[in-house]
């Protein structure tokens, strides 16, 4: 991300509002970075990482695994500066030629879809419920095994498939209670990019 003098300026307030914390410093990162793109300080409480999350998720970055997304918003919002770091692939559900279905959205067809064809994938669901439960059902069937899934849909139904996401093995940063959406995943993802960029990425592209 290109930073202006503003956005210093916005993470120092984060920064001396935000207090003590208990994140690790490439935590702290993305969660400040959440509240800026947010202005919600809440998120400090509510977002969650599951052992080994950012490590995989980098590692995944730089070895240009392909990332599917539940919303075009989602691929709007990180497009740009994966071009300008891994090029990995960005698909999403939306645009996945899929059977018409009765018994599944749109988007969960799109996400079932994408998760057979790239089964180690990098797995964001930003806004559709639907999309992380059908994800989480087939992680718990073995059927594919994420890299890394982000989830932070909004929490009004359906809400169990990110318990059963926390209890499974798969590396995951997660929203607890009702607040999420696609603008907090966007955030996440591209303070990740950075973060791999800096530990993988200039090295390997001899910068």
């Amino acid at each position: 991300m290109e930073w202006h003098i503003t956005d210093a300026q916005s993470l120092r307030i984060i920064d001396r509002e935000i207090g003590d914390h208990v994140f690790s410093p490439s935590e702290y990162e993305i969660v400040r970075r959440v509240i800026y793109a947010t202005a919600d300080f809440d998120y400090k409480s509510l977002i969650r990482f599951s052992d080994q999350a950012l490590q995989a998720g980098a590692a995944a970055l730089a070895a240009r695994s392909t990332i599917v997304v539940d919303v075009p918003m989602v691929q709007v919002g990180i497009t740009p500066i994966i071009q300008e770091t891994f090029a990995n692939p960005v698909y999403c559900s939306m645009e996945a030629l899929t059977r018409p279905q009765r018994e599944k959205s749109r988007v969960a067809w799109g996400i079932e879809t994408l998760a057979r064809r790239y089964p180690e994938g990098i797995f964001v669901i930003g806004q559709a419920q639907t999309a992380l439960s059908v994800l989480v059902d087939l992680i718990e069937q073995e059927e594919i095994r994420p890299a890394l899934v982000i989830g932070t849909p909004a929490g009004f139904v359906g809400t169990d498939a990110v318990d059963r996401l926390k209890d499974s093995l798969i590396p995951h940063i997660r929203i607890e209670g009702r607040k999420g959406n696609a603008v907090v995943a966007a955030a996440i993802v591209n303070s990740l990019v950075d973060l791999a960029w800096q530990a993988y990425g200039k090295e390997g592209n001899g910068g």
